[in-house]
């Protein structure tokens, strides 16, 4: 057990969780209403938006995924940082209109505004259902970041994980989204500053950036150059980016952090000054080429680790051989703090989504305010709870192969949810249509791939063409939505309800 840099993660774990409890003052609200309880009483600021979605999309598993799959797979796990710039100008030009008609008639989720938008409560239940089902293996994972570095520290068993969910679980219950976006302040502290000095002080050990290209094989540097007849891993760094960066908004994690702002400028703000967070994810990643410089795999004594858990142990190893014990306590507390924060939020946009668009829909339409916001935070301790189901009574794998089958459900969202920001034009029942056959074969892509990867090759003319599951597949959906639409719009008569007006996107 390293017990100084245990000693260093529990009082800054300690520090977090007497502030997620203290938060349930600031910006004092009325906590019996949903709106207060789960969007902060959207009067988050321009700051501490950026906080609270930087908290809330560069996860734990963020840390310690993206390093990890550089060190194993090389250039590839470039991908992230690309996609993370491409979501940016979508953020801009769409959500801004979401935030407004959002504010305008009280939605809370995105399902709210498909059912409003649409007048179908069958697909706005298609849209809840799969944002929960999407979220419940990303809470998962943020456990298996969190699980990392504190077996890295020598504790092993799950009752330290346990207790830390049982912590998160009492602060987001009492405070709601209050407490991430007041802890995502120094989770993001912590991560910078463990970012910086890992930048500084670990080439200065290893010889300098030189020595650590140097250091990594030429396999891993670049990417397999497309021939004629295959266009092979550029085409699936490609669209592994594309779909990454159309999906990333449609998650309820992300929407619940956009709905919080206090204003639409506030989101167009943040679309400008986010990208800051994919500087330093593109940092993040090449610690993985550290790792490999370092020769952390042939070290003996993280020959266990590397054994419990592959390569997303590689950065836990790189910081217990490169630092001392107090700033390890640090690094391994921000990566801690980094699964809390998204994990937090995940299960209050989870439980905004059971209570507005399954509970309130179908169980209580008559339900009162303060009802619906109790509902809804039991539901926040039962997501909680089956996430760490995943990682207690079931391997990890379980986890990454639902969240991987997550980001190709999610996408499927985005027809009603995206383009209906702009136009009414397709039929929800079309929606619905296309929703599930975007399920369906996104599903069945994953399945022929055993769920170990998301890369499904399709042969068009003789050439075959590698793309992430979830752009595939989403095709397939619009295909379906549109023509559908066409002749359901055809044949209808009379105007389709909308709850919405044209000034509300305003």
């Amino acid at each position: 057990m390293n017990t100084v840099a245990l000693v260093v993660f529990t009082v800054l774990f300690g520090f977090v969780t007497i502030l997620g409890f203290v938060a349930a003052r600031w910006r004092k609200g009325d906590l019996t209403q949903l709106a207060e309880w789960g969007l902060g009483g959207r009067r988050f600021g321009t700051v501490v938006t950026w906080f609270l979605l930087g908290g809330d999309l560069y996860t734990a598993y963020t840390f310690i995924a993206v390093p990890a799959l550089m060190f194993g797979a090389g250039a590839t796990g470039f991908f992230a940082v690309p996609y993370t710039i491409l979501v940016y100008p979508v953020l801009f030009l769409a959500y801004p209109r979401l935030w407004s008609v959002a504010h305008a008639k009280g939605y809370v989720t995105a399902a709210d505004f498909v059912r409003g938008r649409f007048g179908n409560r069958t697909l706005a239940l298609a849209i809840a259902l799969t944002g929960i089902v999407a979220t419940m293996p990303y809470i998962a994972l943020q456990l298996v970041g969190m699980e990392v570095v504190i077996a890295a520290m020598g504790v092993r068993g799950e009752a330290a994980l346990i207790l830390a969910f049982a912590i998160l679980a009492a602060y987001t219950y009492t405070s709601g989204l209050r407490a991430p976006a007041m802890i995502a302040v120094v989770k993001d502290v912590l991560i910078y500053v463990t970012v910086i000095a890992a930048l500084i002080f670990i080439p200065a050990q290893l010889g300098g950036y030189a020595h650590i290209f140097a250091s990594v094989g030429a396999d891993k540097m670049l990417l397999a150059p497309a021939t004629h007849t295959n266009w092979g891993a550029e085409s699936a760094y490609a669209t592994l980016a594309l779909g990454s960066a159309l999906a990333l908004f449609l998650y309820p994690h992300a929407m619940t952090g956009i709905l919080s702002a206090s204003s639409r400028h506030v989101i167009r703000r943040n679309a400008v000054v986010l990208p800051a967070y994919s500087f330093a994810l593109g940092l993040i990643a090449l610690l993985g080429f550290m790792a490999i410089a370092a020769g952390v795999k042939g070290n003996p004594a993280f020959a266990d680790g590397f054994k419990t858990y592959g390569n997303n142990f590689a950065v836990p190893a790189l910081f217990l051989q490169m630092f001392p014990s107090w700033f390890v306590g640090v690094a391994f507390a921000a990566v801690a703090i980094g699964a809390l924060v998204p994990a937090a939020i995940m299960s209050i946009a989870t439980a905004n989504l059971f209570t507005r668009n399954i509970y309130r829909e179908y169980c209580a339409p008559d339900c009162s305010p303060a009802r619906e916001s109790q509902v809804a935070k039991i539901a926040s301790l039962v997501v909680k709870v089956g996430a760490l189901f995943f990682i207690v009574a079931l391997p990890s794998t379980y986890a990454i192969q639902l969240q991987l089958l997550g980001g190709i459900w999610i996408i499927q969202t985005l027809p009603a949810v995206l383009i209906g920001l702009y136009t009414r034009w397709f039929n929800p029942w079309a929606l619905l249509a296309g929703w599930a056959v975007g399920i369906a074969s996104g599903t069945a892509m994953a399945a022929s791939l055993n769920f170990a990867k998301s890369i499904y090759s399709v042969t068009i003319f003789g050439i075959t063409i590698p793309c992430y599951a979830a752009l595939s597949s989403l095709v397939l959906n619009l295909i379906v939505a549109i023509v559908l639409s066409a002749i359901f719009n055809a044949a209808a008569k009379g105007a389709r309800d909308d709850a919405t007006l044209a000034s509300d996107y305003l």
